[in-house]
């Protein structure tokens, strides 16, 4: 009996043994079929090295913005873009810290360029080729960029538009009407003083200013104050823009101007009946203490963050809640997975994020990527609805990218878009290459190193 079960035994042993080998001759043989589509064979990630930057400037997109390209030794390149109206300098200058590099490192590659950065247009390139590292390391692995950060939590991308303001609030009550009916489900609106400069006694402000005093002097230091009669101009003006857009919609506001804290919190006040949707920038970012004072005197969310370097900044403003909802530029903020970090730390922090965006369509992918993989995203601004070649830029996604107020989420690998060469061409700057050489730029050196 011993025997027989022992025979038993073996021969189970033995066809099993066949059938998983016929098994894994079937499955190799599949695998061997399918990898060409799943697997980059044009690439090996381990061997990718940085040769070349290059950029190409674009004009009236409908900003300045330079678009910056990495080469590599096996032909793939990634796209990258400096934030709007920054120099392309400040990525050239981080060639020499990128040759020979593997672009697939990209979080050791923007620890070792993070330092060249700074707040607004000074974290344009540091951004710009953190965005192009991820384009290469999505294409070096064919994967798009959304899913290298953890996946993605939305398939489209809400965003609202800048819309061109007018003095008569029934005009541009109007245009914003018309976003709507573009398929807008978020609004924003410029709300400045300049709407008083020509009503006595609505503004408190000290004679002769020169523009450096108007235009370079931070709000606190202006001396500039709305009065009473200002204050109730200001809400009027929004009360009409409601009436005609209705409540329903989010509706937003900027572009203050160069007012005082007691300023900011009278408005405030004044433009709670209508529930805006946040109040952004009303003085520098800087002062925490000071946005603190405001957010606790109002009772409308609170908004900044669009010149803010690196997540630090981001985190104490969310962990005093100087701010309601936190701001951040991808361009000038990071790049892509320091923005996602930022995002991420504010929603433990209980605080929403917005993105603030005006570039090509470059830039726009690097946001969209970002903000499919961010929870507690809100809505992406974009700069460029009525400039129509804007879309025509790039090549490989849906058109139009911006459609019924939204942005599909793009699957192709990297970014997910190509450059339109020629109709990047007929938009450059007057006077500069198409992503030229850069070679006075490849031994640019210092001893970088932040301590001793």
């Amino acid at each position: 009996m011993k025997q027989r079960a022992q025979l038993q035994l073996d021969r189970r042993s033995v066809l099993k043994s066949s059938a998983a080998a016929l098994g894994g001759a079937l499955f190799a043989s599949e695998s061997a079929e399918a990898v060409p589509g799943y697997v980059n064979t044009d690439s090996r990630p381990s061997d990718l090295k940085i040769t070349d930057l290059r950029v190409a400037v674009v004009v009236d997109a409908p900003m300045t913005c330079p678009l910056i390209r990495l080469d590599t030794n096996q032909g793939i390149y990634g796209l990258g873009e400096v934030r709007d109206g920054a120099s392309a300098t400040y990525a050239l200058i981080l060639k020499s810290r990128l040759l020979g590099e593997n672009p697939c490192d990209v979080d050791r590659l923007f620890r070792k360029v993070k330092q060249f950065g700074g707040p607004a247009r000074q974290g344009g390139g540091v951004c710009g080729v953190e965005m192009a590292l991820w384009d290469l390391a999505g294409k070096a692995y064919n994967v798009p960029v959304f899913q290298m950060l953890g996946g993605r939590f939305r398939d489209r991308i809400r965003c609202y538009a800048d819309t061109t303001e007018s003095h008569d609030p029934k005009v541009y009550a109007q245009r914003l009407k018309k976003r709507m009916k573009e398929g807008f489900t978020w609004l924003k609106m410029d709300l400045g003083v300049d709407l008083l400069k020509n009503t006595p006694g609505t503004l408190t402000a000290p004679a002769g200013m020169s523009k450096h005093e108007q235009v370079w002097t931070q709000h606190m230091f202006t001396g500039i104050e709305i009065t009473d009669k200002g204050v109730e101009m200001m809400a009027d003006y929004v009360a009409q823009v409601r009436e005609i857009v209705g409540m329903e919609i989010p509706l937003a506001a900027d572009h203050f101007g160069h007012i005082g804290v007691n300023s900011c919190i009278k408005l405030g006040h004044a433009l709670q009946k209508f529930n805006m949707a946040w109040l952004e920038d009303m003085i520098p970012w800087q002062y925490t203490d000071l946005l603190k004072e405001i957010a606790d005197a109002i009772e409308l969310p609170l908004l900044t963050g669009e010149d803010i370097y690196l997540k630090e900044p981001f985190i104490e403003l969310c962990r005093r809640h100087a701010v309601d909802i936190i701001h951040p530029d991808l361009a000038t903020a990071g790049g892509i997975l320091e923005t996602k970090k930022i995002g991420d730390a504010a929603q433990e922090l209980g605080v929403p994020m917005a993105m603030h965006f005006a570039g090509t369509p470059v830039s726009c992918m690097a946001n969209v990527h970002c903000a499919a993989a961010t929870e507690n995203f809100l809505a992406l601004e974009n700069h460029s609805v009525d400039v129509p070649w804007w879309d025509n830029l790039v090549e490989g996604v849906e058109k139009p990218i911006l459609n019924r107020g939204y942005i599909t989420v793009p699957e192709k690998p990297g970014l997910g878009v190509t450059l339109n060469d020629e109709v990047v061409k007929q938009h450059l700057m007057p006077g500069t290459s198409y992503f030229g050489p850069s070679t006075e730029w490849d031994k640019e050196r210092s001893w970088d190193r932040l301590w001793s």
